[in-house]
């Protein structure tokens, strides 16, 4: 069914649940696990206008923590998995990693819905919208430990 399971995270408390669900798909059905961690550099919207190269390096090393830390549960469970931090802007990053790597299932936390969101659409429905494999949205609350 799956082979290659994608788990989207942005290292928030919101995006547990996603990353929980994901390993536990990838587990029953053998699935090697991608994680992909985004640091945002373009404006998406207009509150945000761009990061210093100290921000990019700080976010990066974020990146890389989170996706370290989900590496580990990774293999923890007996998975394969690979972890990736890539640049630029987050659904356009998703969805290219994904048909790059012949992913069958995108594995993303729900976000709120502010006012910006409202308008110009979450990362989320951007992906929905762009991606050719399934996309499945957790919402964390019911699935954060």
């Amino acid at each position: 069914m799956y082979d290659n399971v994608l788990i989207a995270t942005d290292g928030s408390d919101e995006a547990e649940g996603c990353v929980e669900h994901g390993l536990d798909v990838a587990e029953r059905v053998g699935a090697k696990v991608h994680v992909l961690y985004v640091v945002e550099t373009k404006a998406s919207y207009i509150l945000t206008v761009g990061i210093s190269d100290d921000e990019l390096r700080s976010y990066r090393k974020y990146g890389e923590e989170v996706v370290g830390e989900v590496i580990e549960r990774v293999s923890e469970r007996g998975l394969s998995g690979e972890g990736v931090i890539r640049t630029g802007r987050p659904a356009e990053e998703i969805v290219e990693y994904a048909d790059e790597n012949d992913v069958d299932l995108i594995l993303m936390g729900k976000q709120g819905h502010g006012a910006i969101d409202r308008h110009l659409g979450s990362t989320s429905e951007k992906v929905i919208r762009m991606a050719d494999a399934p996309v499945t949205v957790v919402a964390g609350a019911q699935w954060a430990v």
